[in-house]
């Protein structure tokens, strides 16, 4: 109301450059109050992401595992926690929980993991965990991935040194042009070491 009052009587005397410098104020106002209620918001949720990091320490695998066992669907497991080393308590998402003997728990992950097939995905994690190291070792970097054939260009100095890759029997693969022939291995250390390249050493 009584902004509106002004108004009226700022014009009514002809005083339009006293209007205008009061609203351009009140809107640079605003603008730094939102600014810095933004700039709030976001330290706080730095804040709380430091005490209190999102990580989830179970792996789609870990979860397809616990559902098996105790057979619910992999997606309501939330987290599990061993308590006083005798008791595995497995949370779920809708807020319930089951306790279950440590020792006979453990038993049967490991059954289950020996008869759980690999999915596709984690396959791919694996084989690229396993390509990483050995390209850390040789000092050699990898290009874009392949996902569905899991193969990719290696490079060093931004120099293409040749392909390599792991086909469906899990035997490693490496070339050096694309229409070489492939020279396989079992491991992805020796597949990358097969083009010719050394260890890198440290200076």
């Amino acid at each position: 109301m009584t902004q509106a009052i002004y108004t009226q009587q700022a014009l009514s005397r002809g005083k339009l450059n006293t209007l205008t410098t009061a609203t351009s104020t009140d809107a640079t106002f605003k603008d730094e109050q939102t600014a810095a209620q933004a700039e709030l918001h976001k330290h706080l949720e730095t804040q709380a992401q430091a005490v209190a990091p999102i990580q989830d320490p179970l792996t789609s695998r870990d979860r397809r595992i616990i559902g098996e066992i105790i057979k619910v669907e992999p997606e309501s497991v939330r987290t599990i926690w061993i308590e006083d080393g005798i008791s595995v308590w497995v949370q779920f998402v809708d807020g319930g929980r089951l306790p279950f003997d440590r020792d006979w728990f453990a038993n049967r992950v490991q059954q289950v993991k020996a008869t759980l097939p690999e999915t596709p995905r984690e396959r791919n994690e694996r084989l690229y965990e396993e390509l990483s190291i050995a390209c850390n070792k040789f000092g050699i970097q990898m290009g874009q991935v392949d996902w569905l054939s899991f193969s990719t260009r290696l490079y060093r100095d931004k120099q293409c040194i040749g392909l390599v890759g792991c086909n469906q029997q899990s035997l490693w693969y490496a070339r050096r042009t694309q229409l070489g022939c492939n020279q396989f291995a079992h491991t992805a250390e020796i597949a990358v070491a097969s083009l010719g390249v050394r260890v890198a050493v440290a200076a």
